[in-house]
């Protein structure tokens, strides 16, 4: 059986979606390594990794002397030579042909173009395009994904395995509640909105909403975003309808979906959509925007609007707040909706799809 390495380049670079991605799936493999269920595994990263991982099975080797893409286009591939290597993270070295297997989490570069510079969007573009034409293996996170990617690099859609992400995570750390008090917020006296300014992210269009909620003496809570831009006139006479929470650690992250009233989540691109399952899997009821692979994601457990139709997410928040029972209907469908996710299958859907003669084995 073919050795494998893992492309650790995640371990330099500061945590988004891509990179809890690639953290969970990694440490859920040290998690089956120990009880056999994974291959033996080296961890290939540069030389300014972190200087003490946070894995026990699975062996970190630190490799080169560049950083960023020159290092995993030049270094890794030389290094996990005779390997097969798995990349986590969008991107991969091209001199690794066909021995790779390599996560493509979305096609935001072709299909949401505005939300890139243009370097960006057009060493993305190329990059992937190259990887299907040399032969790698090509993994994503959802079917909506499968589907798009398919049609921008021209393959089958069987040529993408998916492999689900996880949510449980979010449960790992003890609920932070002080950054309840640091912002002024109250348990289920305002919205939580989790997300960036990025154009496709959509929380310009959370507006009236946000008046919404000043005028039921509640607040919308943005936790990510760089300030408020968006919501600038969306101010009512009890004072700020917008808190602008910026950037906040897992466990403050943890308080914010347990004592919100509800996750509103406006993105009109996913390619898969955590904030939604980080919020069911606490209890938090969710209302999203049907687009992307968000739908995919939260079935029947949350309230949807339009992102270019005629429901308004004012319109769904309204219904929330004033239909009897709805609230905890959404809660208890979101928990039974985010048991059927974890980083663990995630980790055991992946394997299964790079190494499928270790399951016939």
């Amino acid at each position: 059986m073919t050795p494998l390495v893992l492309n650790g380049r995640f371990l330099t670079q500061g945590m988004t979606g891509v990179q809890r991605f690639a953290t969970e799936i990694a440490l859920a493999a040290d998690a089956l390594r120990a009880e056999g269920a994974w291959p033996p595994t080296r961890v290939l990263a540069p030389a300014g990794a972190l200087a003490s991982p946070p894995f026990r099975h699975l062996a970190v080797e630190r490799h080169g002397r560049l950083r960023g893409q020159a290092w995993e286009q030049a270094e890794l591939p030389r290094a996990a030579r005779g390997s097969m290597l798995l990349s986590l993270g969008n991107t991969a070295p091209l001199l690794a042909g066909r021995a790779q297997a390599v996560v493509i989490h979305d096609a935001g570069v072709f299909d949401t173009p505005e939300s890139y510079t243009l370097p960006f969007r057009a060493w993305y573009r190329a990059l992937h395009h190259a990887l299907a034409r040399l032969g790698a293996r090509l993994l994503t996170v959802s079917e909506f994904s499968r589907q798009r990617l398919a049609r921008h690099l021209r393959i089958a859609p069987a040529r993408l395995g998916v492999v689900p992400e996880g949510g449980e995570h979010i449960l790992r750390l003890p609920a932070d509640a002080a950054v309840l008090a640091r912002h002024g917020l109250l348990p289920g006296r305002f919205a939580l909105v989790v997300g960036t300014q990025a154009a496709h992210k959509n929380l310009a269009a959370l507006r009236e909403a946000a008046g919404l909620l000043a005028a039921r003496g509640m607040v919308l809570a943005v936790a990510g975003g760089a300030g408020a831009g968006p919501f600038r006139a969306a101010t009512g006479a009890g004072g700020e309808a917008v808190r602008a929470l910026g950037r906040v650690g897992d466990a403050e992250l943890r308080a914010l979906y347990e004592a919100a009233f509800c996750l509103v989540f406006p993105s009109r691109y996913e390619g898969f959509g955590l904030p939604p399952l980080e919020a069911m899997a606490c209890g938090c009821p969710v209302i999203a925007a049907a687009s992307g692979a968000v739908p995919e994601v939260c079935g029947e457990a949350a309230l949807w609007f339009d992102t270019d139709g005629p429901r308004r997410p004012a319109e769904a928040l309204a219904r929330l707040l004033d239909e009897e029972g709805l609230r905890e209907r959404l809660r208890a469908a979101g928990l039974a909706r985010a048991a059927h996710f974890s980083w663990r299958r995630a980790a055991e859907t992946l394997l299964a799809l790079i190494q499928p003669e270790r399951q016939a084995a």
